[in-house]
């Protein structure tokens, strides 16, 4: 069951390739909140083009609040390519780990997202605690 929704991001893709064993590397940056505190995510995903046309995925990244705390993330999905440019919509579920006191409610959670791009390299997330 999903509970609550606990975090949101807008930003843009920075970096893009295509990698010797033919997956797409993609490097982000995005700003919002999480748990209601401003922060700023960067990562790298890599994904693969399934033989039905869908692509699998997988990434890293790390958030920084505006106070200076710190949480890293790993994470999965699976997406399609919309058809507006290269524009991509993902579905799948991060895990994090923190030592940081406002951020430990991560460690332990699965959270799940809904990630978007679009033909202009602008990212939108979304995320929410699955309980």
């Amino acid at each position: 069951m999903l509970g609550e929704m606990i975090g949101e991001e807008r930003g843009k893709i920075t970096g893009q390739r295509v990698l010797s064993d033919g997956k797409f590397e993609v490097t982000f940056q995005a700003s919002g909140k999480i748990f209601g505190l401003d922060e700023t995510n960067i990562g790298t995903y890599s994904s693969k083009m399934m033989s039905d046309g869908t692509l699998y995925g997988k990434g890293q990244g790390a958030l920084m609040t505006a106070d200076g705390q710190m949480a890293s993330w790993k994470g999965s999905g699976v997406g399609k390519f919309t058809g507006k440019g290269a524009g991509v919509s993902f579905r799948g579920a991060i895990y994090y780990r923190t030592n940081s006191p406002k951020l430990a409610r991560l460690n332990g959670l699965a959270v799940v997202f809904e990630y978007e791009t679009d033909e202009a390299a602008k990212t939108h997330n979304k995320s929410w605690e699955w309980k």
